[in-house]
């Protein structure tokens, strides 16, 4: 049986998330989108029982993890203001982007 969602759930994929922490999960990050300060540390965790990596998209990005078994984690501070887009290299179909502002 599935459960309704409450109002405030609908279409919140959509809108950024604040926070510093992303799930990897059901072959997915969550939150896709990911709004956060420059300074901040984003810890990216495994809850697949498949490996998968946080890589940037394009040549030159700032996230480069090793494959993540299930429970691993990878984090790295933000130091720049802008918008970084990821993806899992094993999975390319996984993406997701850090929104980094002042």
């Amino acid at each position: 049986m599935s459960m309704p969602m409450s109002p405030s759930a609908k279409g919140a994929q959509a809108a950024p998330v604040t926070g510093n922490a992303v799930a990897i999960n059901n072959f997915a990050f969550s939150p896709a989108k990911l709004k956060i300060k420059v300074g901040t540390t984003v810890t990216w965790t495994n809850q697949d029982t498949d490996a998968h990596t946080v890589t940037s998209t394009g040549s030159g990005g700032p996230l480069r993890s090793a494959a993540l078994a299930t429970h691993a984690t990878y984090r790295h501070t933000f130091t720049k203001p802008g918008t970084y887009a990821y993806l899992c290299t094993i999975h390319p179909f996984m993406t997701a982007t850090v929104e980094v502002t002042r």
